[in-house]
């Protein structure tokens, strides 16, 4: 149990500083992601399933996909243990939310996505940690 907790604040920890696409703010600072948004469960030995769930500030946000982008990213990177991701828009909360999931949680997709520079550059500025 104290190892999930671990794990479960590690994770919040992780994706509390990536800082939204087009404002100056933070994606917590914005409550797009909280430290409710985040949910760990043991898988197997040494292996954990992370739930992320975000909250667009609006429910047409054109960002959306790029915001799970950066999650995925920024966790794929900073995690520290053996873990699968999943990460989704909060239901009920973005107009198009089942196809920016299916997005997002499509690995060539998303790799097709990170080979592109411009949209690579915007992940980058997004999940480096501020000096």
């Amino acid at each position: 149990r104290y190892l999930i907790v671990t794990r479960l604040s590690r994770a919040s920890d992780i994706i509390r500083t990536i800082r939204d696409p087009e404002k100056p703010n933070t994606l917590e600072e914005l409550e797009v992601v909280t430290e409710n948004c985040v949910e760990v469960q043991e898988i197997g030995e040494d292996e954990y399933l992370v739930v992320i769930r975000f909250t667009p500030t609006v429910p047409h946000c054109s960002l959306a996909t790029l915001i799970g982008l950066c999650l995925r990213i920024k966790l794929q990177r900073c995690l520290p243990f053996r873990h699968k991701l999943e990460i989704y828009i909060s239901e009920g909360t973005h107009s198009t939310e089942e196809d920016i999931n299916k997005q997002i949680n499509d690995k060539e997709r998303v790799a097709a996505a990170m080979e592109n520079p411009n949209l690579r550059e915007i992940v980058e500025q997004c999940v480096t940690e501020p000096d």
